[in-house]
């Protein structure tokens, strides 16, 4: 055990809650403290596996009193593994899982460790959805409070822009409840600007219906990595011109050695689309055939499937536990220069894993002011992610270099600013700039809602001097 665990009486915390707590000498504790990126390899003090509000606000008080770090975990899935950390007390909201969806008004109310997995299983059955990410496996809280970029941006904006109320226990223990009418200017913070502002216990959702009953038309078109130039030139061009019922991220990648990928195409690298369509399927149909004639793919799989279905198939490729290693960037264009990169690194995956996505921010989510909410990347483009990812912790350096290489041969051709769910421990300034304008407005509103940086093991935005506390 460190000097910070032998020091503060941490068995003292179990009787303050409902839930469980888990210490170093538990026999469930590496488990516990296991994270999706097996890069990551923290020991927290103390994990402290909360049941509802009150146990939060113990928690965090606790840690308040005991000088400990406070981390706060979710689905786990955090790029640089943020929701433990190294002599910390970790709030673990995976007991928190509940999901309720509304059918008078179409709302949502899920609570703070549910993953987007929980909700689909909710709300697909009635044939709506929350605008949520790519993998079903990733914790709502987290993708939420960072934007939200996925299958149904184009047609009905960002995560944030559907969260309609949050509940949120503060730094100093509080619970209070976040909209436009309450605490507006935390309701703001909240939609993109991270865990920076307090723990968020639940969140109130807008739904949309998607599909018919649910069930969309999608999958992927791959075609050899040969082709990756002309493909890229093409869907820059065709994509943003599309109806908003339909997305569709591109990447390049290796084709998984397995069902439901033919076998002589196992291992190949590829430039492949994902496309999405959520409107009704006659007019889908004929948008798919159409895109689906452009050059000779290697395989078109596209047919009809629950929304879930295609939220949840990169689930099994990739497992929690290998090591990933991330970069990113935004760029309002795929450049020409851009296109000769991509053709050069991505052909070449160094691992059969890893992988780079460009994903469309455009349509609806342009639609909002860059200060409307704290995400600020508003002008239309491609969120872009560079992503190593092994089983074998042997090949950290290997995956590592493969993903700094290629982003920075991209950086030419990059708007200023990354997602900020894709970004790693990378330092002040990458915090910054992900923020753009709206940078100065949080670290105002942080001072309000946390001036002690109680909430700091995140990408970390520090209170504004001379600020008022609330």
């Amino acid at each position: 055990m460190t000097a910070t665990q032998t020091a503060v009486p941490l068995h003292t915390l179990a009787p303050l809650l409902r839930g469980t707590v888990v210490l170093p000498a538990d026999a469930e504790y590496d488990a516990a403290r296991a994270v999706h990126n097996g890069m990551i390899d923290r020991h927290p003090a103390v994990i402290a596996r909360c049941v509802d509000e009150v146990d939060v606000g113990r928690a965090v008080l606790f840690a308040r009193e005991h000088a400990l770090p406070v981390a706060v975990r979710g689905g786990g899935h955090n790029a640089g593994g943020l929701g433990v950390w190294d002599d910390a007390l970790v709030v673990d909201l995976s007991g928190l899982r509940g999901v309720h969806l509304d059918r008078t008004d179409g709302t949502v109310l899920v609570q703070g460790g549910a993953t987007w997995g929980d909700v689909d299983h909710v709300t697909v059955p009635a044939g709506r959805a929350v605008p949520s990410g790519l993998v079903s496996t990733t914790g709502v809280g987290g993708l939420t409070l960072g934007g939200g970029i996925g299958y149904l941006s184009r047609r009905y904006g960002l995560t944030v822009d559907n969260l309609l109320q949050a509940q949120v226990v503060l730094a100093d223990g509080s619970l209070v409840t976040t909209s436009e009418e309450e605490h507006p200017d935390l309701f703001w913070a909240l939609r993109g600007g991270g865990g920076n502002f307090g723990v968020v216990t639940s969140f109130r959702f807008r739904s949309h219906p998607v599909g018919e009953d649910g069930v969309i038309l999608g999958g992927p078109v791959l075609y050899d990595s040969a082709d990756a130039g002309a493909v890229m030139r093409w869907y820059r061009e065709v994509l943003p011109a599309l109806p908003e019922e339909i997305s569709g991220w591109l990447g390049m990648l290796r084709v998984p050695p397995g069902p439901p990928f033919p076998e002589g195409l196992w291992d190949r690298p590829v430039c492949g689309i994902v496309w999405c369509w959520t409107g009704a399927h006659d007019r889908g149909q004929e948008v798919l055939d159409e895109l689906a004639t452009f050059g000779e793919p290697l395989l078109v799989g596209l047919h009809e499937m629950p929304f879930s279905q295609l939220q949840s198939a990169f689930d099994g490729l990739y497992p929690p536990g290998y090591q990933w290693y991330w970069k990113a960037d935004f760029y309002d264009r795929i450049t020409d220069e851009a296109v000769e990169t991509h053709r050069q690194h991505g052909s070449r995956p160094t691992t059969a894993l890893s992988t780079m996505h460009l994903y469309p921010v455009d349509g609806a989510v342009t639609r909002v002011a860059e200060d409307a909410t704290a995400f600020p990347h508003r002008s239309g483009g491609w969120a872009g992610v560079i992503v190593g990812i092994d089983p074998d912790p042997a090949n950290r350096e290997l995956i590592t270099r493969w993903s700094r290489d290629y982003w920075e041969a991209l950086r030419p051709s990059a708007a200023g600013g990354a997602y900020v769910n894709f970004l790693m421990e990378e330092g002040d300034d990458r915090v910054r700039a992900a923020y753009r304008s709206n940078y100065d407005r949080l670290a105002r509103v942080k001072a309000r809602y946390d001036p002690e940086n109680v909430f700091r093991v995140n990408q970390n935005i520090p209170p504004a001097t001379g600020e008022t506390s609330r």
